[in-house]
């Protein structure tokens, strides 16, 4: 049984009053553990798929399976828990809330699940020692550099422990040298931490570095 499973997913958006048909009957299977990556043209509609397999958007038709479970056959508030639990992401901006450390940020979606403080506190220190971080955890975000504030957004995406990682353009913003740190991290966590990833990138040398390579075009998905 594959982790993930996505079933005739259609999408679509009206744009001056036109419908603009993203995705149009993608089937996919994604297996536990593995490291995928997604390509495609700007505009194709790789940020709308990685939105609709983390349920942060609803395809207008088609189903989405994790394991054996329905997921879009649940009620919002189902949705919303299952994303939380199951779920972490990272995009191409780090969302980082400037009033609060890096280990405050990181420990943050803990904490608004009332998880325990310290335990939580603890974990998500020794997250941020794993990305590199542990000198800086006391740090503002208005005090690291890009590279940085992203490594603390990859900590905080992992620190309910998820069985799914989705990043966006997780480099997109970042220079060749820092962005290749982020990639090896990002190949850590699966290889260490057992985390299925899906990457959506424009970057071709992240994209050939992963085992898995699929290419968005035309509303379809393909392997690359």
């Amino acid at each position: 049984m594959a982790l993930l499973s996505i079933r005739n997913v259609f999408k679509s958006y009206f744009l001056h009053g036109k419908r603009i048909d993203v995705l149009r009957g993608v089937s996919l299977d994604i297996e536990k553990g593995e490291m995928v990556s997604m390509i495609g043209a700007s505009g194709a509609g790789k940020s709308t798929f990685l939105h609709v397999l983390g349920t942060l958007d609803m395809p207008a038709a088609g189903e989405l399976f994790f394991e054996d479970r329905n997921v879009f056959a649940m009620n919002d508030a189902e949705i919303a828990d299952f994303r939380n639990r199951t779920i972490g992401f990272v995009f191409q901006s780090h969302y980082l809330l400037p009033e609060f450390t890096a280990l405050e940020n990181v420990a943050m979606p803990a904490l608004v699940q009332r998880r325990e403080r310290a335990p939580s506190y603890a974990y998500a220190r020794e997250l941020l020692e794993r990305v590199g971080l542990g000198a800086r955890v006391d740090h503002r975000p208005g005090e690291l550099s890009g590279g940085e504030a992203q490594r603390v957004a990859l900590a905080r995406a992992l620190v309910l422990k998820p069985p799914v990682l989705l990043a966006d353009e997780p480099t997109g913003n970042l220079d060749p040298v820092t962005g290749e740190g982020i990639h090896q991290l990002l190949r850590e966590v699966n290889r260490d931490l057992g985390i299925t990833c899906v990457v959506v990138t424009h970057n071709a040398t992240l994209a050939e570095s992963m085992p898995r390579r699929l290419r968005l075009n035309a509303g379809q998905v393909t392997e690359a």
